[in-house]
């Protein structure tokens, strides 16, 4: 590994230091205006960050920055604004250098704000000022319910079908098909981890259960994404938002796609089975003060809300632990795949393998025939894994899933294309009180006033989950008082997302080692004029809750106080380009890149989620989606793979059935 010299070490300490100086207030009594980044050694935690990033060339340039930074004399500058002015004329001066700084940044201010820093208590000392107390003691202790196989050895398993991936659409095939009577093995690349790990700390939950470790760009930087990783997938660390498939997605993708029978009466029953399975429930939707402001600001202006129906038990659910519930839930009120389908699938017989990555799939004679895997045993021990099977289903994710497809070299020309993102801007409003953001369900109300601007696209509005380090990781950073200081007011603020339904798309291409690469640029002008009539509704959305002050959460930071002209702040935010250096964009839900439909030049699998060019090869997650969703995605996967599961049990039994869905 790259070691830092001596110089680039104390590089990186001005530069934490001056992205979260120590600053004289005479009003500070948890010392969060006096703190520094180094007080907390931030800068030993970048450090580690960086020499760990993935990316050889993302490394290498970091480490030259700091090496600039040096021969700028960023060590000795004799003031904070002199770093600060060094660091502008850099940014400035060039892109490299900036996208460079923006990055450390970003890492700063997670770490500074967001890690459990204190060795005494496990949290962090900032806290305080934000009114977050942080998680409710230690997790509880649950033993794990699913047994999963530990291969010391090279192992070669026969199955029925091998699904790889136990998210939304991987946990409810594995479960469907094993509870037909098929012998299944369900491949997990990421770890599995129950209420005895779920601290509700955000960056232990980052780095063990999502994607690439937590909140990571876009290959050209552009979107910041987040997906789970975990058995389970997205549905142990998602925000439960149960939204059947509209009407309307429906029918475009039965007249354009050809899936002809997802519009009518059987794909209702599909979405019944899954929502019953996991507990889909209004009884669990409790508001906390940023969805009060949302609910408020839409009756005020003559929008509509409507609840939000989550997947939870109510036995177990309190609105305390929700708010956790992006980083595991601990209460176990949660009814992720793991506790439903996977459960199910296991009870059947399913063997079910995690840290187990597959590399690619196997075919013979042109058709499916296995995957082929690594293992990774606790020790670190890497351990091969065949599984030989005539039917394989991919559902390792719209990221993963291509990247999996280009590597095993079947798919055809559509693999990657198509990727769609429901890329979300977001706005901030500042309160007169406390809006106890951490409280309650992520997701609990939404508005759909702009559901359907336009031919079917628009965005949803929703407010998102407290979390410290990502709030103030997006929240652009002009100069360092001025960021401290919209921190220091943080319990105040509400963040309102535009979840826009996107026109346009992007891609999942590989690297030379096979590793994911994904690129999105919103230039499609529909989703261009709807993200930018996202950013004028969330304004006006928040002048009308009462909101005393509004940022758009882009560079420079816009900002409209109450007696300023609403107008002209929108127009000011809407200037800013939507890109990476412009408005932050972020991503949820990634979907569309092996996508259904009848045209093998345009879509990767048929109606029914098997490949044009490899049959007994199946898609079974998002990434199959014709065209996105528009709502949070995780009943539409769930549907989607419940009739790919029924179509692929009905081939075995009867051949005709898969031979009328080619």
């Amino acid at each position: 590994m790259t070691e830092l010299t001596e110089t680039q070490r104390a590089a990186l300490q001005a530069f934490c230091d001056t992205i979260v100086p120590s600053l004289e207030r005479t009003d500070d009594p948890d010392g969060f205006w006096a703190r520094r980044a180094s007080d907390l050694h931030v800068q030993h935690v970048v450090e580690q960050v960086v020499l760990n990033l993935p990316d050889p060339a993302d490394r290498e340039g970091l480490l030259q920055l700091l090496d600039v930074l040096a021969a700028q004399n960023f060590l000795t500058a004799p003031s904070q604004l002199s770093r600060e002015q060094i660091l502008r004329n850099l940014r400035l001066g060039s892109p490299p250098a900036a996208a460079g700084i923006a990055a450390l940044t970003a890492i700063t201010l997670f770490i500074h704000y967001g890690a459990p820093l204190d060795p005494q208590t496990g949290l962090n000392p900032n806290w305080a000022t934000f009114g977050f107390s942080g998680p409710a003691g230690p997790p509880p202790q649950v033993p794990k319910a699913i047994d999963v196989l530990e291969p010391a050895a090279a192992t070669t398993l026969e199955a029925d079908v091998c699904v790889v991936g136990s998210g939304a659409g991987g946990g409810v095939i594995a479960g469907t098909l094993a509870a037909a009577g098929m012998k299944v093995v369900v491949l997990e690349a990421a770890g599995y981890f129950n209420e005895s790990d779920f601290t509700g700390l955000e960056i232990p939950a980052y780095q063990a259960m999502y994607w690439r470790g937590g909140p990571t760009p876009t290959a050209d930087g552009n979107v910041s994404l987040q997906a789970g990783t975990t058995l389970g997938g997205g549905t142990t660390i998602n925000w439960t938002n149960c939204l059947r498939t509209t009407d309307q997605v429906r029918s475009q993708w039965a007249t354009e796609h050809g899936l002809e029978d997802v519009d009518g009466a059987d794909f209702d029953r599909h979405l019944d089975a899954v929502l019953e399975r996991i507990g889909a429930t209004d009884r669990a939707s409790d508001l906390n003060g940023p969805q009060q402001r949302l609910a408020e600001g839409c009756e005020r202006l003559g929008w509509s809300t409507r609840a939000v129906i989550r997947n939870t038990d109510v036995d177990a659910y309190t609105p305390e632990g929700a708010g956790f519930s992006g980083f595991g839930d601990a209460t176990g009120a949660k009814l992720s795949t793991e506790k439903t389908f996977l459960r199910d699938a296991a009870a059947h017989g399913a063997d079910v393998l995690v840290r187990t990555r597959a590399i690619r799939v196997l075919t013979e004679q042109g058709r499916a025939a296995g995957v082929e895997a690594v293992h990774t045993a606790a020790d670190g021990t890497l351990v091969p894994v065949t599984v030989r099977a005539p039917r394989v289903v991919v559902a390792c994710g719209a990221l993963e899933s291509p990247a999996l497809l280009l590597r095993s070299g079947i798919g055809g020309p559509a693999v990657g294309q198509y990727l769609r993102l429901h890329p979300c801007v977001a706005v901030f409003g500042q309160y007169e009180e406390d809006q106890r953001a951490w409280w309650g369900p992520p997701h609990a109300l939404l508005s759909d006033e702009f559901a359907d601007v336009r031919d079917g696209y628009g965005f949803l509005i929703e407010a998102t989950q407290y979390a410290p380090a990502i709030a103030a990781s997006a929240l652009p950073w002009t100069t360092a008082a001025e960021h401290k200081a919209l921190l220091a007011d943080y319990a105040l603020g509400a963040s309102f997302i535009a979840l826009t339904r996107d026109h346009g798309h992007g891609r999942v291409t590989v690297d030379d080692v096979g590793e994911a690469v994904p690129t999105y640029e919103v230039t499609d002008p529909l989703d261009v004029a709807h993200l930018q009539l996202g950013i004028d509704a969330l304004a006006r959305l928040h002048e009308a809750a009462g909101a005393q002050q509004i940022f758009a959460l882009a560079a420079g930071l816009p900002r409209w106080r109450r007696g300023d002209d609403l107008e002209a702040f929108v127009a000011r935010s809407q200037r800013v380009p939507l890109r990476a250096g412009g408005h932050k964009l972020f991503s949820a839900h990634q979907m569309g890149s092996c996508r259904m439909g009848t045209d093998p030049a345009t879509s990767v699998a048929g109606p029914w989620g098997e490949l044009h060019d490899t049959p007994g090869v199946f898609v079974g997650d998002g990434s199959a989606f014709p065209t996105p969703s528009g709502t949070n995605p995780m009943v539409s996967i769930m549907a989607l793979a419940h009739r790919t599961a029924e179509a692929i049990a009905g081939a075995r039994t009867a051949p005709t059935a898969m031979g009328a869905a080619r």
